[in-house]
């Protein structure tokens, strides 16, 4: 099945300024801050033995598959939902889901990834696009993996995952000794430990929460500019190019 949008006469100003303020609405610091713990969750996870390495890879790879058939399943027995819905779905699941530490993690990721590619299915949908398309499932899951389109956005890809699969134990302890010292130095070793399971689910709630937010909009401006590069006639890079001017950031690298 193919794309139903065709060609037809747009105002290309007002529909980059509408992308690039779904584009700002999707930032902010909490954003900010735990993509700059995924990258640093991903040069933990560089230092993994190779073959360990490779089959984590591999892994997660086909668990994304499999989770993005799951998400395309759901859709003939569930309609899209509002962003809401979806933001506050995945924050009760990721509370759940940080509660037990590292094995309820591993049971409800998967069930959030799933989440989160309907939701970024519906977002192609509402922009006009066929969710059941290849080429449209493809850029689901390029949307889900990547932090943006941008050249700035470089650096955190499957950041997500990353984030949720390192904010257990003593990671934990760091993340708060980050963001707030001071009450790290009050809890101590000890107390620290014993608040973990109720730090996982206030951080996997957390973490749901802004990551859904943010994969809806960036969702938006995607499959926003593959529309407008219909519409417009124009090489998706193009706009791309033309979207970065507007928000004073490099273009991605050709």
């Amino acid at each position: 099945m193919h794309d139903v949008i065709t060609p037809a006469p747009v105002d290309l100003d007002a529909e980059l300024d509408r992308i690039a303020a779904r584009y700002k609405s999707a930032g902010g610091a909490g954003v900010q801050m735990l993509n700059l713990l995924g990258g640093k969750a991903e040069g933990l996870l560089d230092r993994l033995p190779e073959p360990v390495r490779a089959g984590l890879y591999e892994g997660t790879e086909q668990a994304l598959k499999v989770a993005m058939q799951a998400a395309q399943g759901s859709r003939r027995a569930v309609p899209d939902q509002k962003p809401w819905v979806n933001t506050a779905v995945t924050t009760a699941m990721g509370a759940a889901g940080g509660l037990g530490g590292m094995p309820s993690a591993l049971v409800e990721l998967p069930l959030t990834t799933t989440m989160l590619l309907r939701a970024i299915q519906g977002v192609a949908a509402s922009e006009g696009f066929d969710p059941a398309a290849e080429n449209v499932r493809f850029d689901c899951v390029r949307v889900f993996s990547a932090a943006g389109p941008l050249e700035v956005d470089d650096g955190a890809d499957l950041g997500f995952l990353s984030v949720r699969l390192t904010l257990t134990g003593t990671a934990m302890q760091k993340l708060i000794a980050m963001v707030a010292p001071r009450l790290a130095t009050v809890l101590g070793q000890k107390l620290a430990a014993q608040t973990i399971p109720l730090l996982g689910a206030v951080a996997g709630a957390g973490t749901n929460y802004v990551y859904t937010r943010y994969y809806q909009q960036v969702a938006h401006v995607h499959f926003g500019l593959r529309r407008l590069a219909i519409h417009a006639d124009m090489p998706q890079q193009e706009l791309v190019a033309l979207l970065a001017e507007r928000l004073n950031l490099p273009p991605p690298q050709p």
